[in-house]
């Protein structure tokens, strides 16, 4: 799996956020697998290694990408509603 090492100048940026993988699921509507390629393919913020058995996400990162994802976003019709 490929991860950034979380380096000391990260540690020691201040306000800083990192978030862990329940926390990132509760934010972005995705599966696991699909942000696992995302990740890959350079579509999604990468995760850091803090311990060898601990990953997170830089917050600001996570909601970067959020408005990235409206601001491309297709405006669509509500389900249901027909066109004037």
């Amino acid at each position: 799996m490929d991860t950034r090492t979380l380096t000391t100048t990260d540690m020691l940026t201040p306000g800083r956020v990192l978030i862990k993988r329940k926390q990132l699921l509760q934010k972005v509507p995705l599966g696991e697998r699909t942000i696992l390629e995302l990740e890959r393919c350079g579509k999604f913020p990468k995760r850091f290694s803090i311990t060898t058995r601990s990953v997170a996400w830089d917050l600001d990162e996570v909601d970067a990408w959020i408005a990235a994802q409206q601001a491309a976003a297709v405006p669509q019709a509500a389900p249901g509603l027909k066109k004037p």
